[in-house]
């Protein structure tokens, strides 16, 4: 593993190849890259080198990712007798780097242009020949039944032309039935009415007897009680 202790801003760092540092803000824009010339210690595996107080021809070459802020700190005053009290707060601002590579000079990696696949060659597929079609042999007309058609139908109208006459005797049986039936409806309706109209008023004539008779009842008791003047 190969890592070196790097100084920024005062402040010392470790670096390592692929990773990232959190360093006080620097004064570049993000995406620039940034080279950190004081390596106070330089770890390639068993090997280790310690700087006199940096190692010679040795840097750290960093790419700046983000500039952010980091969590709030509060600071507060208190003095109980004099009645002091302030409360205050602060946001440090930070700048994060991408460590690229660690060396005296920055390698470039040659990247291998991508092989560019040739198209290949698809054969199409042969149509296959379709045989001739076959010509149809055109029908003579038939002349023969469409002749005997119209004679037929002549034939069939004049059948039924002469079943006519047959329907007029039905119609001459139909009024003897109706002449025969007429006569016997009104004569049961009229016996029906002269039998119940006479004993309505032989019973009005028996409530009405019974009236008179409880009227002079009252009239001779009631003569019986009164008392003679004096």
């Amino acid at each position: 593993m190969k890592y070196a202790i790097v100084e920024s801003g005062g402040k010392q760092y470790r670096a390592v190849e692929g990773e990232a540092i959190e360093v006080d803000r620097l004064p570049i824009p993000a995406g620039e890259e940034v080279k950190l010339d004081k390596v106070l210690l330089l770890v390639d595996g068993e090997n280790i080198t310690v700087g006199l107080p940096t190692v010679k021809d040795m840097n750290v070459f960093a790419r700046v990712a983000e500039h952010f802020k980091g969590p709030k700190v509060v600071i507060f005053k208190y003095s109980p007798k004099k009645r002091i009290r302030v409360k205050t707060g602060h946001r440090q601002n930070y700048t994060r780097l991408e460590v690229e590579q660690i060396g005296s000079v920055k390698v470039t990696k040659v990247e291998k242009p991508a092989e560019v696949e040739q198209p290949k060659l698809v054969e199409a597929p042969a149509e296959p020949v379709k045989a001739p079609a076959k010509e149809k042999v055109a029908k003579a007309p038939k002349a023969a039944k469409t002749e005997k058609a119209p004679a037929e139908t002549k034939a069939a109208k004049t059948v039924k032309t002469s079943k006519a006459p047959k329907k007029a005797t039905k119609a001459a049986k139909t009024p003897k039935a109706s002449a025969a039936k007429k006569p016997t409806k009104p004569v049961a309706t009229p016996k029906s009415p002269a039998a119940k109209k006479p004993t309505k008023p032989a019973a009005t004539s028996k409530v009405s007897a019974a009236k008179k008779l409880a009227k002079t009842t009252k009239t001779t008791t009631a003569s019986k009680t009164k008392k003679p003047k004096k």
